[in-house]
């Protein structure tokens, strides 16, 4: 059984920094690319940011240039580093990946979500 633990969140402030983790445990063949979606209140959930196995990245255009996403493949564990936070970063962030099991099929599978809340 495979399972993403995300940790990092909480409340932040405005124009200050949060990191997020998570980590995938469980049996499986390989990590592929990983990512960050959100939701905020009221809206449909959001791609973040994703990074591929190579370490290929790719971010929304409103968050490019405050948040990075890394990963390390040794610890099976991706972050993300939020600066410059902003109000409207406020939402459940969930962690994502595609994970190929021992048979080699592939699935999507998230995390419970960890809510990031930017305020005063």
């Amino acid at each position: 059984q495979v399972q993403l633990v995300e940790s990092g969140g909480g409340l932040g402030q405005p124009g200050g920094s949060l990191r997020l983790s998570c980590a995938v445990s469980g049996n499986f063949f390989r990590i592929n690319d990983m990512g960050w979606y959100r939701q905020a209140p009221g809206k449909q959930r959001e791609l973040v940011a994703v990074i591929t196995n190579g370490g290929t990245t790719n971010y929304a255009d409103s968050v490019k240039g405050r948040f990075t996403i890394s990963r390390d493949n040794a610890k099976n564990t991706v972050y993300l580093q939020m600066n410059s936070l902003k109000p409207e970063d406020t939402a459940v962030y969930y962690c994502n990946s595609n994970i190929r099991d021992p048979l080699l099929i592939a699935r999507t599978y998230w995390g419970q979500g960890t809510q990031v809340t930017v305020s005063s």
